[in-house]
């Protein structure tokens, strides 16, 4: 089943305050992802906020499976990346898996009121 990692991250406001080890992180990432079949699917995208606030950058990693999206975390590689972000830019990365084929949320409703009703 495909994973994502998702960044939730807060860049500068401008962005001549980008950190230039933040730059060599973009630079390079895209060769950490390559082994993992890793793909940028949102990155760097106006925003069109429809409900609540968000004031930080949304980056959406699509992997072939969780183990891939595991794996490229993990690596050396990305590892050794990871501090020319980390150390100049907060915020929140997790990996998720996503829904199967044919997925309907119905479904997961009418679950969890069966469990609802014991």
């Amino acid at each position: 089943m495909t994973a994502y990692a998702i960044g939730n991250l807060c860049p500068p406001a401008r962005v001549e305050d980008i950190d230039e080890r933040v730059l060599v992180y973009m630079e390079r990432i895209q060769s950490t992802l390559d082994p993992f079949g890793g793909r940028f699917l949102v990155h760097n995208a106006t925003l069109d906020v429809r409900e609540g606030q968000w004031t930080k950058a949304l980056v959406i990693i699509e992997f072939p499976g969780m183990d891939e999206a595991r794996g490229w975390y993990d690596s050396a590689a990305y590892q050794e990346l990871l501090p020319f972000r980390t150390d100049h830019m907060a915020g929140d990365v997790v990996l998720v898996e996503g829904v199967a084929p044919g997925y309907d949320a119905a479904h997961t409703a009418a679950a969890m009121r069966a469990m609802q009703q014991g």
